[in-house]
């Protein structure tokens, strides 16, 4: 009887990519989820039974615009994470009509971060040691990345290589802010809470690497995009210029 050899089929390969895929994304969500709610907890979600309590980063009394910008956030933290199940569950209908609200919650995010920031700014908010004008270039330089990603995301969307990816760097845009407020890790300084929340990205190449043998150029563009950023924007930052026009700003609101 003839010895019949079977080899694995380009759809075989590709069903393998997809199933690496779903654990990777997926993965990558809860991860980011416990991250945000870690970074956060102490002075937000952990106090939420008792509201006078509740403290920005600065030591202020949290806002009416404090708890609204906290809100459109954890619905964004909780819905990618509904997002990358739902394409694991292979319901990618409901996927994508989740995907317009995603977008409408983006635009809210942009709008009442950029807002936040602002106040903030106004009222002299910063974390310790930094000065109020200049680490507003941070916040409002991530509402500008988060929602270059989120729309070019959108753009791309039914390019499904690109868009995940392009979602996942919008991701890592907002979760600097979590990072920087774990336990011990805002007084190291800028280089190493942006590089923590960078290791997202990294761990998207060599998942790429490891299971296609090559790293999509989203990666490529996109990661070096908000790498080069951090420099500019800490020099940027530092200057009379900017400054002044921060100055200018914060006082329209």
């Amino acid at each position: 009887m003839p010895t019949i050899t079977t080899t694995a089929t380009p759809l075989s390969q590709a069903e393998s990519v997809r199933r690496r895929d779903r654990i990777f994304y997926g993965g990558v969500a809860i991860a980011l989820a416990f991250t945000v709610f870690g970074g956060f907890g102490p002075s937000y979600y952990f106090r939420v039974l008792n509201p006078s309590a509740m403290v920005t980063q600065s030591g202020g009394q949290a806002t009416l615009l404090v708890h609204v910008h906290a809100t459109l956030f954890t619905v964004w933290v909780l819905l990618f994470v509904v997002q990358t199940t739902l394409v694991a569950q292979r319901r990618v209908a409901v996927h994508r009509r989740l995907g317009i609200a995603g977008g409408a919650l983006a635009v809210l995010m942009v709008v009442f971060g950029t807002l936040t920031a602002l106040k903030m700014a106004a009222r002299g908010a910063a974390p310790v040691g930094a000065n109020p004008l200049q680490f507003l270039m941070i916040p409002l330089s991530d509402m500008l990345l988060f929602g270059g990603f989120v729309m070019a995301a959108l753009i791309r969307r039914r390019d499904r290589e690109a868009h995940k990816r392009l979602m996942l760097l919008a991701y890592v845009c907002i979760v600097v802010a979590a990072v920087g407020r774990l336990p011990g890790v805002l007084r190291l300084g800028p280089p190493v809470f942006f590089g923590l929340a960078f290791l997202v990205v990294l761990a998207g190449v060599v998942h790429d690497l490891t299971s296609r043998g090559r790293v999509h150029p989203v990666y490529f563009w996109g990661g070096a995009l908000l790498i080069f950023s951090v420099p500019v924007r800490l020099m940027i930052s530092g200057t009379e210029a900017w400054k002044a026009l921060a100055q200018r700003v914060v006082g329209l609101v």
